[in-house]
């Protein structure tokens, strides 16, 4: 069996080694997206679909005070560069 980066039905979802963001849980299916010097970014949140889990990036701006979804995406690593793209 080979493990699928990002592919996980529970816990936190793994990100590629090269990353160098990383999650801290916020609520259940849902993760905080930090830099390495500890700024929030966003969050990544799982979405359960028919077809199976997906990740959803999610952008906080600060004019709206609201959250804006970027997307919904097959891995949590293309989540988190949707993210890391989106400043």
């Amino acid at each position: 069996m080979s493990a699928v980066i990002g592919a996980r039905t529970s816990g936190t979802p793994l990100l590629a080694p090269r990353t160098r963001m990383r999650l801290v849980a916020a609520a259940p299916a849902l993760w905080r997206v930090l830099e390495p010097g500890g700024r929030v970014i966003g969050h990544l949140q799982t979405v359960t679909q028919a077809g199976g889990i997906r990740f959803r990036a999610r952008r906080y701006n600060p004019a709206t005070h609201a959250f804006r979804d970027l997307g919904d995406f097959w891995s949590a690593d293309d989540a988190v560069e949707s993210l890391m793209s989106a400043r």
